[in-house]
């Protein structure tokens, strides 16, 4: 098995709590560099990870001609020009969520990449897992029959107003941080984006939404719900992750669930024939099966699973919420 030589741009807390442990179970996955805004804290993630090499600056890693990829877990404000610089650079790149602050700067992302015939996927580890797949082959199966209604949401703990959740300069927020969970799931069941969209949120001093809720509407007539926020217990580590979905012959209803949680998931299904089950995924690490994923697309293997279309219908959603909300 080829391994792929990743570059990591930045030593950001989602990789160091996260996708670091992913990577390392990556069996196609190889730590070639690190780098980070000082030289020492690069360093400090070598020792840690056993990357080969470290820099104190992004340009240097892209300079990297060993580097293949480059895994990209800077702050929002940040994904759209590094993006773009890798991409040009000849890496393939797999940007953390949200991909961009706009649909238009997605798209544009995406164009670079084809140009520079390269890949680009948005990292969502969360749609990798098995339990997701499993949800939305059942739906797709016919079992719950013709969808009408989805809900989804995750809310979490706030933050200290020093964190880059919590400050509009680097594009903070629920809908950014979380929402984007809640929409994404919604539309991997649904397989399109709403045709309408109504959304409110309530601010921060600091004009961030820290709770935020939409209502989608479809053609078809179905509706979903999505909620979001930052509300429960200051950095208490706290999340309520959930979502219903009810069709036109029963429901499905998750029970065990989170995001991005590994290890035992259920769900229970009932049909208005008379069926009740409760369903049990095991689920590994995602951040590993996403890392996985996108290396056999390296190689020649696979296509992306998180696609340009869905990633670009996803930051059209995200733009058409926060503009209802007045986040803009």
């Amino acid at each position: 098995m080829r391994k792929i030589k990743w570059g990591v741009m930045g030593t950001a807390y989602i990789f160091e709590r996260d996708t670091a442990r992913g990577m390392e179970l990556a069996e196609n996955c190889e730590l070639t560099a690190i780098a980070g805004r000082s030289v020492e804290k690069a360093k400090e993630f070598q020792k840690r990870y056993g990357f080969k090499r470290a820099y104190g600056n992004y340009e240097e890693l892209l300079n990297d001609p060993e580097v293949e990829a480059v895994y990209i877990p800077l702050p929002n404000t940040m994904h759209y020009e590094w993006t773009i610089r890798a991409l040009h650079h000849g890496k393939h790149v797999l940007c953390e969520k949200p991909l961009a602050p706009s649909a238009e700067e997605a798209k544009e992302m995406f164009q670079v990449a084809k140009e520079n015939n390269v890949f680009l996927m948005e990292a969502f580890a969360y749609q990798h897992s098995p339990y997701i797949k499993e949800i939305k082959e059942v739906i797709d199966s016919g079992e719950i029959g013709e969808l009408r209604y989805i809900e989804a949401a995750l809310i979490t703990s706030d933050y200290d107003h020093s964190n880059i959740r919590m400050r509009k300069e680097t594009l903070g927020g629920c809908m950014y941080d979380l929402g984007v969970y809640a929409a994404s799931f919604v539309q991997r069941m649904t397989g399109k984006e709403p045709g309408r969209i109504d959304a409110v949120s309530s601010f921060s001093e600091e004009k961030i939404d820290t709770f935020t809720t939409a209502v989608f509407e479809y053609e078809s007539g179905m509706k979903a719900h999505i909620d979001c926020g930052m509300v429960l217990e200051t950095e208490k580590n706290c999340s309520l992750d959930r979502f219903q979905i009810h069709g036109s012959k029963g429901s499905l209803v998750s029970v065990d669930f989170g995001f991005n949680a590994p290890g035992t998931l259920s769900y229970k299904i009932r049909t208005y024939d008379g069926k009740e089950e409760l369903r049990r995924v095991e689920v590994p690490n995602n951040y590993c099966l996403e890392v996985e994923q996108f290396g056999r697309c390296i190689c020649g293997e696979e296509t992306p699973y998180v696609t340009e279309k869905f990633s670009t219908d996803l930051a059209d959603t995200v733009d058409q919420i926060l503009n209802k909300t007045g986040y803009r």
